[in-house]
């Protein structure tokens, strides 16, 4: 890889992260305050994302891998994206903004993978020259963050400059995208079934018992999380947080240090431990929410937000390794997206459809919330999902090189 090709995905990375993070962290704050949204509504923007997760595999599963370069396809996809964030600012009403946001979130899902294809092609051993290109993605939703504190907009009610922020990265990323390697569609002229693009050549998987206790503890965990995307800014905001998107980009900070040191916990926690802190770490997150305040207890705002590394690295990448290792080289594509699928899709969807008439129900006022107990409901469903994972999850030393079939590999799990 040159230098310039380096660059550039590099910079394609950035972009792509701090468009996300530019006004996804503060929508609800933006919903809440400007547009007068409730929570079910504010819930129901943010389960856009999970809807865009369902949609997206089947935009590149029957278009982008078949017809079009990933480049030009991520170029034109921003360049819609674009216009559809600067249209987002000039609707005056929940209603009118919804349709939006939900056609814009099926349009940024699919180039997630999108940047991923592209970088893949350029590299000869991704394993090793992916993380510095993906590192500029949590530094482009950090940048996002701080910029948005440091320039207060939360305190000054002009949110809606978020919106024309990440449009207008969104052009430069579209522009970019057409400059890029060209990355050719790889399964050209290639027959793809339904069952290939949700990964259903996986589902064989499930006959593990401890893995189909995995996968249900994965989309059941995605429950909680729903409430921590929704609502973290809104509460910061309600309680006295001082720029709280910029106090937000802790979490990034901190998920990028665990991820550097997920190689030294593995060797010694193995897969059932390092998912399991990964629950609990959910628990302790919103038990720091329920109980913290921006005066004495500032702290344990502070500590629910940068556990957010163990939150997500412990349980969403141990477990993308997970699955990797038991589906075996012919399963592994097919196992990621079912997964994801699963997770990111029905698992967030019923999470953000959850939370907003929970966060209506504990409204006391017009501008105030019990959070205390808003807090604790996501808490106890990260405690009892831990509760059933630790009795019924089994770290075997067992691998399945096909789905169904267990054949014993002694090291092929307990080392990874």
């Amino acid at each position: 890889m040159t230098s310039t090709i380096r660059v550039k995905l590099s910079t394609m990375m950035f972009l792509e992260f701090f468009i996300w993070g530019a006004w996804f962290v503060t929508m609800g704050t933006y919903l809440t305050k400007t547009l007068s949204a409730t929570g079910t509504q504010n819930a129901g923007a943010y389960a856009t994302q999970a809807l865009g997760a369902i949609v997206a595999p089947f935009i590149i599963g029957l278009i982008a891998d078949k017809y079009f370069s990933a480049q030009k396809i991520l170029g034109v996809l921003h360049l819609v994206g674009a216009a559809l964030l600067w249209y987002e600012t000039t609707v005056p009403t929940f209603d009118g903004f919804y349709p939006g946001i939900l056609a814009y979130m099926v349009i940024y899902m699919p180039t997630l993978a999108l940047v991923n294809s592209v970088s893949f092609k350029q590299m000869q051993n991704p394993s090793k020259e992916f993380p510095w290109i993906r590192v500029f993605g949590t530094l482009g939703w950090i940048v996002a963050g701080v910029i948005i504190g440091w320039l207060g907009w939360e305190q000054s009610g002009t949110l809606v400059l978020t919106f024309k922020m990440a449009a207008i990265a969104s052009v430069v990323l579209s522009l970019l995208s057409f400059t890029l390697p060209d990355t050719p569609p790889v399964k050209k002229g290639q027959k793809t079934s339904i069952g290939d693009i949700i990964g259903l050549d996986s589902i064989g998987l499930l006959k593990n018992k401890s893995y189909l206790v995995f996968f249900l503890a994965s989309v059941a965990i995605c429950i909680p999380l729903a409430f921590y995307y929704n609502f973290t800014n809104p509460f910061l905001n309600e309680v006295g947080v001082k720029r709280a998107a910029g106090i937000q980009t802790l979490g990034q900070v901190s998920e990028f240090a665990f991820m550097v040191a997920m190689p030294f916990f593995f060797v010694r926690l193995g897969v059932k431990k390092m998912l399991a802190m990964g629950m609990l770490a959910w628990a302790l997150r919103y038990v720091f929410f329920a109980y913290g305040n921006a005066e004495n207890n500032y702290w344990m705002l502070i500590a629910g937000i940068v556990i957010h590394g163990v939150c997500y690295d412990f349980f969403f990448v141990t477990g993308q390794i997970y699955t990797d290792n038991l589906a075996g080289d012919r399963f592994k594509s097919a196992a990621q997206g079912f997964i994801t699928l699963a997770t990111y899709g029905v698992g967030m969807l019923i999470g953000f459809y959850l939370s907003g008439p929970i966060v209506d129900h504990w409204q006391t006022s017009a501008t105030s919330h019990n959070w205390q107990t808003i807090w604790l409901i996501p808490g106890g469903i990260a405690a009892g999902v831990l509760l059933l994972f630790l009795l019924f999850f089994r770290d075997t030393n067992q691998i399945q090189t096909k789905p169904g079939l267990d054949i014993e590999e002694p090291s092929a799990q307990t080392e990874i």
